[in-house]
C-alpha cells in the first residue's frame, strides 16, 4: 500500500508497504541539480553530493560508514540535471536507524573547509576520468551540442576549472538555499509502517524556513550539428542525438515504443543490423531522457575507425526507413511486450520501489499508478510511433565523434552524395 504525508515542517513523505519484505528502503530526494548551478559554479550540486557523508556535529564520516556497514546494509548517493538523491539500503527492521542517519547528513552536514579541500581532489580525480572514457566523452559533447549555452548541456559533474574554483562557502551557501523542506522528498519501501515513516521525519529532519522551488528557463538556442574530439584509441565513438518531449508531453510513451524498435533492446533494428548481422560494433543502442521542458533522443554506437562511414550510413538508412515505412505489427508488440514487462520487474525490490516513488514525486509532482502505466503503453498505437518518429527524427540532428578521426572526414561522411 502506498501512502503520503506532509510533515509539519513542509517535507513531503511517501511510502509503500511491501509485506514480508527482507529490507527497508529510505532515500531523500532533493528537486535541485546541475541545471539550477550558475555557470561558474557548474558541478556545485555534484560537489555537495560527495560532502554530505563526509560528517556531521554528531557524526564523523567514519562513524556514519561504521553505522551502515555495522548493519550490513549499504548508502550512496548521485547527482543528476534535475535532483540529486541520497538512499540507505539496510536489513529489515531499521527503518529509524535509515532515516535518522538521512536526516542527521540532510541537516546538519559539517561541509567543513578542509573536507572540501580533499573532496575537490576527488572529483578532479572523477572528472578525468570521465575524459579518459571516450564512450562517456562522445554524449558530453552530444549534450553541448543539442542545448548549446543552456545548463541542460553541460557536464552534471561540471568541469576542472569551475571545480578548482568552488570554494566552502560557494557549497554551504547552495546547500542553505535549496536543501530546503520544499524541494526534499523522503521515500520509503519495505516491511513498514507509514506512521512511523512521518513521525522518524518528524523528529530526524530539522524545519525552519520552507525554501523555494528553483526557477527553470527551457533550452532556446539551435540545435548545433557536429563535435569532434580526435584522440587516439582503437574505436571511433559515435552519438547523434535529437531534441525531443519534455517529461509531462503525452507522446512520450510512444517515443519509448520508438526507441525500443530503434535501439532499444536486442531484437532493436540497429542491434541487429549493426552488430549481429554485419559485427560492426559490440556496443550499440538507443536511449530517450526527458526533462521539465526539453528531452533528447540519442544513438550510441562504438566502431572501428575504418567502419564509421558504414555505421553512419546504416543508422541513416534505418531511420530513414523507419519515417517512410513506420513499424510493424510485430515490432509493436515486441516494443509494447517489453517495456510493460520490464516496468513490472522493476517492481521486484524494494530498492526500486522506493526510487520510483521518490523520483516521480520529486519531478513530476504526483505519483503515477502502475495501471496506469502500463495502460498507456498498450495504448500507443503504429500511427503514434510514425506520428513520434516525423517530430523527432526530422528535426535537426547532432553528431559527435570521439575518437582516432578528423573533423573534415567526418563532415564529408555526413553530406548528402
Amino acid at each position: 500500500m502506498i501512502q503520503q504525508s506532509v510533515t509539519s515542517a513542509g517535507i513531503r513523505v511517501v511510502s509503500e508497504r511491501i509485506p514480508g519484505a527482507r529490507s527497508v528502503c529510505t532515500g531523500v530526494w532533493v528537486g535541485v541539480g546541475a541545471r539550477d548551478e550558475p555557470a561558474e559554479q557548474a558541478g556545485v550540486s555534484h560537489f555537495l553530493e560527495h560532502l554530505l557523508f563526509k560528517g556531521t556535529p554528531q557524526r564523523s564520516a567514519q562513524d556514519i560508514a561504521r553505522s551502515v556497514d555495522r548493519l550490513g546494509g549499504d548508502m550512496n548517493a548521485f547527482t543528476s540535471k534535475e535532483y540529486t538523491a541520497y538512499y540507505t539500503r539496510l536489513p529489515a527492521g531499521h527503518l529509524e536507524a535509515g532515516i535518522d542517519l538521512l536526516g542527521d547528513v540532510l541537516s546538519t552536514p559539517s561541509l567543513a573547509d578542509a573536507d572540501v579541500e580533499s573532496e575537490r581532489q576527488v572529483i578532479l580525480e572523477e572528472l578525468a576520468m570521465d575524459e579518459d572514457t571516450p564512450d562517456d566523452r562522445v554524449h558530453t559533447l552530444l549534450g553541448e551540442l543539442l542545448f548549446s549555452e543552456h545548463p541542460l548541456g553541460r557536464e552534471t559533474a561540471g568541469e576542472r576549472a569551475t571545480v578548482a574554483a568552488i570554494t566552502a562557502t560557494d557549497v554551504r551557501d547552495f546547500f542553505a538555499r535549496w536543501y530546503r523542506p520544499t524541494n526534499l522528498v523522503v521515500a520509503a519501501a519495505g516491511e513498514i509502517d507509514h506512521g512511523d515513516v512521518v513521525a522518524f521525519v518528524e523528529r530526524c529532519f530539522l524545519g525552519g524556513d520552507t525554501g523555494v522551488a528553483p526557477h527553470r528557463t527551457a533550452p532556446s538556442e539551435p540545435v548545433r550539428d557536429l563535435a569532434v574530439m580526435r584522440r587516439p584509441g582503437e574505436q571511433a565513438h559515435l552519438a547523434i542525438g535529437y531534441r525531443a518531449f519534455n517529461r509531462s508531453h503525452p507522446d512520450r510513451d510512444a517515443l519509448e515504443v520508438l526507441n525500443h524498435v530503434v535501439g532499444g533492446g536486442m531484437s532493436s533494428r540497429l542491434f541487429e543490423e549493426i552488430r549481429e548481422r554485419r559485427g560492426l560494433a559490440y556496443s550499440v543502442w538507443s536511449a530517450p531522457v526527458a526533462y521539465a521542458d526539453a528531452g533528447a533522443f540519442t544513438i550510441y554506437v562504438g566502431t572501428s575507425p575504418d567502419h564509421l562511414a558504414d555505421v553512419l550510413e546504416l543508422v541513416d538508412h534505418e531511420l530513414e526507413r523507419l519515417l517512410s515505412d513506420g513499424i510493424t505489427d510485430d515490432e509493436l508488440e515486441i516494443a509494447i511486450g517489453y517495456l510493460t514487462g520490464s516496468y513490472l520487474l522493476a517492481m521486484e525490490d524494494a530498492s526500486s520501489r522506493m526510487g520510483r516513488l521518490g523520483g516521480q514525486l520529486t519531478v513530476l509532482g504526483k505519483l503515477v499508478d502502475v495501471d496506469e502505466q502500463l495502460a498507456r503503453y498498450r495504448a500507443v498505437t503504429r500511427a503514434d510511433v510514425s506520428r513520434v518518429a516525423e517530430a523527432v527524427l526530422s528535426s535537426q540532428r547532432a553528431v559527435a565523434v570521439v575518437g582516432p578521426t578528423a573533423v573534415k572526414a567526418v563532415r564529408r561522411l555526413l553530406q548528402p552524395v
